[in-house]
């Protein structure tokens, strides 16, 4: 009798889980989070940390725009995720660039960031920070690939929160101007139909100030830069934001694609033909981006 007890128990059990997956209830969110978090090592499988590796990456999907080459030697582990791919550097724990193409149709979706919290990453191989290196350092946790551009999938939304994912980035940057050229990037990609993002931090010297018993790099400036599919062609421009104290207006920020190249010593949106890549780097159509 205990027996067929015991079973009955565990049928009303799996009933009573599989109805609150089902019903939309106000736990719905975590629930199918705890479930898709169990996928992440399988849909990160590119895992790298060379050139060549970055080259077969690009070959499995020959359109990767977004993907930088890097001009000068830099520590680096290259990460692929479901919607990023992300340059980690072992040195600063921070990324050296994320990158990522963002369609009209990924601009909105039923995925939200309720319930989600910034946590390590399982497959960087190197030390990374955590929730105490930020704890009162006067620093947020800033989106690198932003939650908000990962609202079509469940698992490109939980995978935005690694800590290989944020910089410590000033509060106002954060909710300010670096929101407001998140927002913009939407909106281009609703209007050109996609869009194709690089972004990371910005290391004038090697006198960084770092935070937290890890000593995370806190980076002087941040970037962004931004390729779009015009009329078949591309047209392309670049933002740099003081990590403090920015209140210039997004145009302000802004430069050219060679400009910032120059700076960050990377070969950005390299997969295009070499013509159409000096072309478009070299200048600003201001026209395109609706700037004023």
């Amino acid at each position: 009798m205990k027996k067929y007890i015991g079973i009955a128990l565990a049928i009303v059990v799996a009933l009573f889980v599989m109805a609150m997956v089902i019903s939309g209830s106000d736990g719905q969110d975590d629930m199918q989070y705890a479930d898709v978090s169990e996928e992440v090592t399988e849909k990160s499988s590119f895992i790298s940390s060379n050139d060549e590796q970055i080259v077969n990456l690009i070959e499995q999907n020959p359109i990767r725009f977004e993907l930088p080459c890097n001009s000068n030697e830099v520590a680096e582990q290259v990460i692929g995720r479901r919607g990023y791919t992300l340059s980690y550097n072992p040195t600063t724990l921070v990324a050296n660039w994320v990158a990522y193409e963002l369609t009209a149709d990924e601009t909105d979706g039923p995925w939200t960031r309720r319930g989600l919290r910034f946590m390590p990453d399982p497959n960087c191989k190197s030390r990374q920070a955590d929730n105490d290196d930020y704890r009162n350092s006067g620093y947020s946790r800033g989106h690198l690939a932003p939650a908000g551009d990962m609202k079509w999938d469940s698992v490109a939304m939980l995978e935005s929160f690694y800590f290989t994912n944020c910089i410590p980035q000033d509060e106002a940057l954060n909710n300010g101007r670096w929101n407001q050229l998140e927002m913009k990037a939407r909106t281009w990609a609703k209007e050109y139909g996609s869009v194709y993002v690089v972004c990371g931090p910005v290391f004038y010297n090697s006198d960084t100030l770092c935070i937290g018993h890890h000593h995370v790099a806190v980076p002087d400036a941040c970037f962004k830069a931004l390729l779009i599919p015009k009329d078949n062609d591309f047209t392309s421009i670049a933002f740099i934001m003081r990590n403090g104290g920015e209140d210039r207006s997004l145009k302000e920020c802004g430069c050219t694609v060679d400009e910032l190249e120059a700076l960050l010593g990377l070969d950005l949106f390299c997969n295009l033909p070499d013509d159409v890549e000096e072309s478009i780097e070299s200048k600003i159509t201001w026209g395109d981006w609706g700037l004023r």
